[in-house]
This record gives structure tokens, C-alpha cells and sequence, in this order.
């Protein structure tokens, strides 16, 4: 047993001692390739840092380079600036120079120029002394010499100078007026005061009188117009120098007659129907006006005052029809003498805006339409030109000539009435105007040619008596006040409505 037990022991030793030769000879091996291996890696880093410092190197240099080529271009642009600026001072020290030599020039001069004037003037005296005159008596005795001597040539010549300058003027004149109205005509349309409605039969005629004249007093009072029905046939006559209360007349009592109803609330519900309608129109027909004068961009407000002046007149002729042709032959004259043609064409319509409201307010018309005008924020030109029109001096305003020289050139057409119709209006609208004036009153309308004044008052605030003692009262004011002939009657109606609802 002990043999075996040696033999195994002796291979076990052996298994290990052949066991540590191998690992120690596989340790040394690892231990050589490791040694390999860091040393590669020593030499790879060593040629990466030896490349790395090239590269530094080689970067350096081409920054040294450049570098040294910036300094020399900065050195050469410093060079030339100083070259420049040594020029420059050279310069400045040449003009420095030739101005101090100006100046001595300049100095010399004026001692020259003042050794002159002393001695023009020792000359002077020296003359003066020898004529025994000062220098302004002798160019007096000189002026008074020459006028004795030529006074006849030099009279004879002004006078022809002025007529030729006067003789070429008017026919500068009449050349200028003859081509602006040869490309302006137009009619002219007048209006009377008063107005014919058709009937369809004479039978009507009843109706619109009515009952005990029920229909025709209502109607006259709510239109402030005066009708006429007499023994013509087939018509009925309506007068009034109102154009606007006119025309709602006869166009409601034409619906009126139309409508066949025809009885006092169905008569104010018609007129205040047309009222509102023509008032309609008013703005349509100031439109109409403005496009065919060729003015655009008015206020609505200046389209409405526009479009009233349809029913107002000078000298018997339509004021809006006037004013669109004294737009157009003022642009007409202007164009011809060079005047501005958009100005003196705006200054012609407008100009007649105040007669709209003239009644309502104190002044010339023209004044008026220049304040409108100013209101509405036009130019203070175009303000200026209708201002020049109230008066005859139009200064050297060109645009103002001309739309004075249109408005008197179309006002003096044949054709255009002569029966001072702005004064027969005057006097109608200065009786209304009376009549209003008094408390109480609601409506007055100056009827039958001024003979009588209807006044309507309000049944509420004056009872019969105060009516009375108003009629009076007002025919009193119009006998201090107006100068008329003949009689003026004034009446006074008082109309109380009482109203009940049965439900």
C-alpha cells in the first residue's frame, strides 16, 4: 500500500510541477506580448505627436507669414495717408495764402472804392457850386426843361400807347368771352309763380272744393299755396312764389285727383307724403347737378343746399340750372386767360349756395356760401373767390373774374326775365318772416301776389281772443316795417283737433 500510495503522490507532484512549468511559460508569453504591444503603442504615439508638432509648425509659419503681410499692407496705407494728409496742408497753407492776398486785395479795393466816392463827390460839389444848384434842383430843371420842350411828342405818345394797350385789351377781351361761350350755350329756363293742374273732368273741380270749401281751405292751408278754380275748363290754377310749397302742391293734388279720396285727412297725409319725397329729390337733383358741372366729392350736406336751389330763382330763371352754367362758362373763361380750371368751375356752382338758406340766415349770398363752404372744410382758396363775389373788386383773383364775368354774362342773355323777381320774393318772404316772429305761430304763408298773409297758430297757446289781437298785432308790424302799396290782409286761424279712440 505504502508503494502505491508513493506512486500516486509522485504523480500527483509531477501533475503539478507540469502544471506550473505551463502556466509560467504562458504568463511569460502573455507578459512579451503585452511588452509588444505597449511598446507599438509608445511608437505609434510618438510618431502622432512628432506629425502633430509639424502641423503645428507648418500653422505657425503661415501665420507668421501672414501676419507680416498685414503689417506690410497697413504700413503702405499709412504711408499714402500720410502723403495725402501732408498734400492737404499744402493746400490749405496755398488757399491760407491767396486768402490773406483777397483780403489785402479786398482792402485795397474798398479804400479805392471810397477814394472814388470822395472824390465824385468833391466833383460834385465842385459842379454845384459852379451851377450855383444842388444835384436835385438841376435833375428837376433838367425833367421840367425836357417835359417843356417834348410835352406835346410825349403827351401824344402816351395817348397812343394807352389806346393801343386799351384797344388790344378789349380785343383781347372780346376774343376770349367769344371762344368760352362758343363752347358754352344753353337755354335758359324761367319760372312764373304759378302753376296749371289738369283735370280729367270738370267734375272734379267740386270735389276739390268740397263741401262748403272744406277740401280746398284744407288744402291750401297744410300747402301754404293759393288755388284758383275758375270757369277754365279742365284746369286748375295754383299760385304761389314759393317754388318749393308750389311744386308739393301740385304734385299732391294731382295724386289727390289720381286717388279720387280726396277729403282733409286724406290731404295732409298726401302732402307730408310728397314733403318727405321731395326732399328725396332735393338730394337726387343736387347729384344730377354736381356730375353735370364736372365737380365731384361734395359733403351730402352741400348735395342737399345744391339740390334746393331748384326752387329758388334770379331774375325768373332756375338757380340750380344757373348755377351749372356759370360753372361751365367760368372753366370756359378760365381756360382761355389761364386761370385755374377746377377751381373757377367749383367757385361757379357754389357761389349761389346761400340763396338756399338765405332766409334763415343775415348776409349777401355770396358771404353766405363762403361761410357753408368754410364749415365743410373746403379750401381757402375756393372760400376766397365766392367771398370776392358779393363785391364788384375782384383784385387780381383770376378764378373770382371769372365766375363773376359768367354769372353777369348769363344773367344778361335774352330770354331772362326782367320783372324783378328777386324783389317781388323778398317782399313775399320778409311778410312770412313777419308773421313768424310772433309767439304762438306755427306756420304763415304770404299768399295772392303779398295781399294777404295766412297765418295758422297753435290752438294750445292763444285762444280767439289772442288770435284777434295777433291779426292786429301783426298787421301793425307789417304797416312799420314794409313799404308796399295797395292793402295786405292777414288772417289768422286757429284749428283745434280733438281725437278719441273707441276700442
Amino acid at each position: 500500500m505504502s508503494l502505491e500510495l508513493l506512486f500516486v503522490l509522485g504523480g500527483v507532484l509531477l501533475g503539478f510541477i507540469i502544471d506550473r512549468v505551463i502556466l509560467n511559460n504562458k504568463k511569460n508569453s502573455v507578459l512579451n506580448k503585452a511588452d509588444s504591444f505597449l511598446e507599438n503603442a509608445k511608437n505609434d504615439a510618438s510618431n502622432i505627436v512628432k506629425q502633430a508638432k509639424k502641423q503645428a509648425n507648418s500653422l505657425e509659419n503661415d501665420s507668421r507669414n501672414l501676419m507680416s503681410q498685414k503689417r506690410k499692407e497697413i504700413s503702405n496705407i499709412e504711408n499714402r495717408l500720410l502723403d495725402k494728409e501732408s498734400q492737404l496742408d499744402k493746400k490749405i497753407e496755398k488757399l491760407d495764402s491767396k486768402k490773406e492776398d483777397l483780403e489785402s486785395k479786398l482792402v485795397s479795393l474798398q479804400k479805392e472804392q471810397k477814394q472814388i466816392t470822395e472824390l465824385i463827390s468833391r466833383k460834385h460839389q465842385e459842379l454845384e457850386k459852379v451851377a450855383a444848384m444842388s444835384k436835385s434842383d438841376a435833375r428837376e430843371m433838367l425833367i421840367k426843361q425836357v417835359e417843356l420842350e417834348f410835352k406835346d411828342e410825349l403827351l401824344s405818345h402816351v395817348e397812343k400807347m394807352e389806346e393801343h394797350a386799351k384797344a388790344e385789351a378789349d380785343s383781347k377781351a372780346r376774343l376770349i368771352l367769344a371762344l368760352a361761350m362758343q363752347k358754352y350755350a344753353s337755354d335758359c329756363a324761367s319760372e312764373n309763380t304759378s302753376t296749371t293742374v289738369t283735370l280729367p273732368s270738370d267734375d272734379m273741380k267740386g270735389r276739390i272744393i268740397g263741401r262748403e270749401g272744406r277740401n280746398i281751405q284744407a288744402f291750401e292751408r297744410v300747402t301754404g299755396v293759393d288755388v284758383v278754380v275758375d270757369d277754365t275748363p279742365g284746369v286748375v290754377l295754383i299760385s304761389a312764389f314759393d317754388l318749393y310749397r308750389r311744386y308739393i302742391a301740385k304734385v299732391s293734388l294731382e295724386r289727390l285727383i289720381t286717388d279720387g279720396r280726396i277729403h282733409p285727412a286724406r290731404i295732409e297725409e298726401v302732402v307730408e307724403k310728397v314733403k318727405s319725397e321731395v326732399d328725396d329729390l332735393i338730394v337726387d337733383l343736387g347729384d344730377k347737378a354736381a356730375f353735370e358741372a364736372g365737380v365731384a366729392g361734395l359733403a351730402p350736406e352741400l348735395i342737399q343746399l345744391l339740390g334746393r336751389l331748384k326752387f329758388r330763382t334770379i331774375q325768373s330763371q332756375n338757380l340750380l340750372k344757373h348755377s351749372v352754367d356759370v360753372s361751365k362758362l367760368a372753366s370756359s373763361i378760365a381756360s382761355e386767360i389761364g386761370a385755374d380750371v377746377s377751381l373757377s368751375k367749383r367757385a361757379g356752382l357754389l357761389t349761389f349756395l346761400g340763396v338756399s338758406v338765405d332766409h334763415e340766415v343775415e348776409g349777401q349770398f355770396a358771404n353766405i356760401s363762403a361761410d357753408i363752404c368754410r364749415k365743410f372744410g373746403l379750401s381757402k382758396k375756393l372760400c376766397e373767390i365766392i367771398d370776392l363775389q358779393s363785391g364788384d373788386d375782384m383784385g387780381e383773383n383770376l378764378e373770382a373774374v371769372c365766375v363773376s364775368m359768367a354769372a353777369k354774362l348769363l344773367l344778361s342773355r335774352p330770354g331772362i326775365g326782367k320783372n324783378n323777381m328777386e324783389t317781388f320774393v323778398k317782399r313775399m318772404t320778409e311778410l312770412e318772416n313777419i308773421a313768424s316772429s310772433f309767439d304762438g305761430v306755427s306756420q304763415s304763408y304770404a299768399i295772392h301776389t303779398g295781399s294777404e298773409v295766412r297765418v295758422i297758430v297753435d290752438a294750445e297757446e292763444l285762444d280767439d281772443l289772442q288770435s284777434k289781437k295777433l291779426s292786429h298785432q301783426i298787421a301793425d308790424k307789417i304797416e312799420k316795417d314794409m313799404q308796399y302799396s295797395g292793402q295786405v290782409k292777414v288772417t289768422v286761424i286757429r284749428e283745434r283737433r280733438v281725437e278719441a279712440l273707441a276700442e
